[in-house]
């Protein structure tokens, strides 16, 4: 007679996939005690998370953390959740973590357009550049998804992370390669400036319900993208 094995609680509750679990936390030997860092990102119906944590034998050490709901302190009061808040979001953790190792001088993330793929340079004086891997969860990777517009703000903060440009929204499947005004369009809300102006010529009902909170505080389409600039000038300098 054969025994039943009780799966893990977390599996029986379908929060954590142990298979990809093991593969992300597992450290050589050869590397001692030296901690395995992980950019986790997860996502509710309101919020943003994005971690940057290690595993040890009794737990999660979270090392760093930014939430979207933080981003009205840095002006952006709306729409926090979409594909440029989760940029965002990702930006301000990335600013975060290099200040607290005293990195932040050093590797100051990519100054240039948002919309081209960054990789920092390792410095030939100071520190190497913080390095972690990307720990999705339980979110389905496709191309476009949110997942890599926080991976693409961690990136362009100054983290190290390995990853492929095949991911990000705006990689096109036939012409191999990534469309950076595409991608540039998505940081800055273009998609939703879009669509604001598309559903308000041809659904002006709707279009006052459903972007009522943007209309609230004053935003139009045209207002969008120098409100991500400010916010993501404001998260590249943050100190903690």
């Amino acid at each position: 007679m054969g025994r039943h094995k009780v799966k893990y609680k977390r599996r029986r509750q379908g929060k954590t996939d142990y298979r990809a679990r093991l593969r992300l936390c597992t450290q050589d030997k050869n590397k001692y005690n030296t901690p395995k860092y992980r950019l986790v990102v997860r996502f509710t119906n309101t919020d943003v998370v994005c971690q940057v944590a290690y595993a040890t034998l009794s737990g999660d050490v979270v090392v760093s953390a930014a939430y979207a709901h933080e981003l009205p302190n840095y002006g952006l009061k709306v729409g926090l959740t979409n594909y440029a808040a989760a940029y965002c979001t990702g930006l301000l953790l990335a600013r975060r973590v290099l200040t607290k190792f005293g990195l932040a001088e050093t590797y100051e993330g990519n100054t240039g357009s948002p919309g081209e793929d960054y990789n920092v340079d390792a410095s030939d004086e100071g520190p190497r550049p913080f390095v972690c891997i990307l720990d999705a969860g339980l979110k389905r990777t496709s191309t476009g998804s949110k997942v890599f517009a926080a991976l693409k703000g961690a990136l362009d903060g100054g983290l190290d992370i390995p990853h492929n440009e095949k991911r990000f929204v705006g990689y096109s499947k036939d012409g191999k390669e990534l469309d950076s005004e595409v991608l540039r369009k998505y940081i800055m809300g273009g998609h939703v400036a879009e669509y604001m102006e598309q559903m308000k010529e041809e659904e002006p009902e709707k279009f006052q319900a459903h972007f009522s909170q943007y209309l609230k505080e004053g935003l139009e389409a045209d207002d969008l993208e120098d409100l991500y600039t400010k916010v993501n000038a404001y998260a590249l300098v943050v100190l903690m």
